[in-house]
């Protein structure tokens, strides 16, 4: 079994937490947080001890295997490196860190001590858009609209690193070459940082992606479509729904267009994504979505906010 604490158990390390039980091969060890009463929450019901200090978990009998740091993105680096020193395996939650360098630092140390380093953009774990990435080969436009609203948490970044981080990994998961044009608009309304924002990144491919992304809409909308020679596809990220419509060639008549809904089987996200972590942990293969995609995500992300300026 893999020994796996959650570090930092707020808005979404408490998922985490409740997640690594039903996950196959893992057992959840330990919860930290800062306030011991989080801790205590993540893991009622369990065998696993509640902590205030990470460090704990790197001393005699609370060692782990492997840690999901979902703490504060400024602290992403700090909290990592000692495990990452040990070769304890890391699951950071997205975006990877404050920084370019910092996510290239982590990546380094990963690579020095040979841990998994896996970045926690959930999203790509979606069963709707891991259906849809085999048949997206060489689309030319994609417009991404990710509307919520007023959250209580990630107010320490904008609404760039906060939700649109997601779809920048998607599209770059998709079209491998260069970013070569990136245009955008922020707008801070109810915060100090950028609430509303839309981009235009254009690939060496000559793929354009439009992506607006909201924390101040009224409507809860999370939907990509995806245009391709002879194809359109369309993923409802929330309602885990793919459409798939093909122009078919008719000899002697009119083309037709045919498609419609593609059946997905339906699973939380976040459960694939510790299942795929622990499952790179225990085969030695790379995880789904690896530093050097965090980095990536992270590096377009930072352009896209340094264009808002």
């Amino acid at each position: 079994m893999i020994r796996l604490a959650v570090i930092g158990v707020g808005h979404l390390g408490r998922h985490h937490a409740r997640i690594v039980p039903s996950v196959p091969g893992a057992a959840l060890v330990a919860a930290v947080d800062l306030v011991a009463e989080r801790a205590h929450e993540a893991v009622k019901g369990t065998t696993a001890r509640a902590l205030t200090d990470a460090r704990a978990l790197l001393e005699g009998d609370a060692q782990v295997d492997a840690v999901v740091v979902a703490v504060p993105t400024g602290d992403h680096l700090t909290v990592a490196r000692p495990f990452l020193e040990r070769g304890v395996h890391v699951l950071v939650e997205k975006p990877m860190a404050s920084s370019n360098e910092e996510a290239q630092e982590l990546a380094r140390l990963a690579d020095s001590s040979n841990a998994v380093l896996a970045v926690g953009q959930s999203e790509r774990f979606n069963p709707a858009i891991r259906a849809a990435l085999p048949i997206l080969r060489t689309p030319r436009f994609i417009e991404v609209h990710r509307l919520s609203g007023f959250p209580d948490r990630s107010l320490d970044i904008d609404v760039v690193f906060d939700v649109m981080i997601h779809d920048l990994d998607i599209i770059q998961a998709i079209d491998r070459t260069d970013v070569v044009g990136v245009e955008a608009i922020g707008v801070p309304v109810l915060t100090s940082k950028v609430d509303i924002a839309n981009a235009r990144v254009k690939f060496a491919s000559g793929c354009i992606a439009n992506i607006t992304a909201s924390r101040i809409s009224r409507d809860k909308v999370r939907k990509v479509r995806f245009f391709q020679k002879d194809m359109y596809v369309s993923v409802d990220y929330g309602a885990q729904e793919l459409e798939v419509w093909r122009l078919q060639s008719r000899p002697g008549d009119r083309p037709a267009i045919e498609g419609g809904p593609v059946p997905i089987e339906r699973d939380e996200p976040l459960k694939a994504e510790l299942t795929d972590f622990v499952e790179a942990i225990r085969t030695g293969r790379p995880p789904f979505v690896t530093a050097e995609d965090g980095c990536r995500a992270l590096a377009l992300a930072t352009r896209v906010a340094e264009a808002m300026k």
